[in-house]
């Protein structure tokens, strides 16, 4: 029997099974009917960070930013570009630490951009600095 994932989706929140095996099939939301995956960043915030970081069964990776960071604008385009590689085996989301000041102080959050990747609902990797492409995903898969 296949081993299947709980994952959240992008635009509604909804936590969804999917069989390991049915990642790459595109497989969309039981609940909005949107895809699981768009090779995007899912912008997350205060009220669904907790969701997404608890309950994915694959790991999460975030760019915590701000929209005054030059750096993090600079990079932005390749953390969009690393999605397209790293999905489905590893969502990757955006969190704006002027927007969610508590979650970039709990997180002990000193310099931007910084990722962070989460398994299991907690932190297991942290890297500051702005990063190419594929940087990001190198980075990502030796740590994952």
């Amino acid at each position: 029997m296949t081993e299947s994932l709980h994952i959240v989706c992008p635009h509604c929140g909804g936590v969804n099974r999917v069989p390991a095996d049915k990642l790459h099939s595109q497989p969309v939301c039981g609940k909005c009917r949107k895809n699981l995956f768009d090779a995007h960043p899912v912008e997350l915030n205060s009220g669904n960070f907790a969701q997404h970081i608890n309950r994915n069964d694959i790991p999460v990776l975030v760019d915590f930013w701000a929209p005054w960071c030059g750096p993090c604008r600079m990079m932005a385009p390749a953390f969009v570009q690393a999605a397209a590689q790293l999905e489905p085996q590893m969502r990757l989301a955006k969190l704006n630490t002027e927007e969610a000041q508590e979650l970039g102080a709990r997180y002990n959050i000193r310099s931007i951009p910084t990722l962070a990747l989460f398994a299991g609902g907690r932190e297991i990797a942290r890297q500051a600095g702005a990063m190419d492409t594929g940087g990001i995903v190198r980075w990502a898969r030796s740590k994952a």
